[in-house]
């Protein structure tokens, strides 16, 4: 992808994702043509930090029912992102 400022969409705060925090992974929400190599150049240029590895996983559809409705939600890709020893990414604000 030519633009790295649109790769990463958002990070996905979960307490399974916490817990990957302490261990130096981060997890985001990414654009579906984005390769682990945007990924990773927009991760450091974002966030100036030393990224390791990227892995990359598709999130499927789901169905939902809202009352009598039945829809179905938007597919997308989600990245966990390894970054170098003493690296952090502060998501939190704090």
């Amino acid at each position: 992808m030519s633009d790295l400022y649109g790769v990463i969409k958002r990070p996905l705060v979960t307490e399974k994702n916490a817990v990957l925090n302490e261990q130096n992974k981060y997890c985001f929400e990414v654009a579906k043509q984005a390769t682990k190599i945007d990924i990773a150049r927009a991760a450091e240029l974002l966030f100036k930090v030393k990224v390791v590895g990227v892995n990359t996983t598709g999130m499927k559809a789901k169905k939902k029912r809202v009352g009598a409705r039945i829809g179905m939600t938007k597919s997308s890709k989600k990245a966990i992102v390894t970054l170098a020893a003493g690296h952090q990414i502060d998501i939190y604000g704090s």
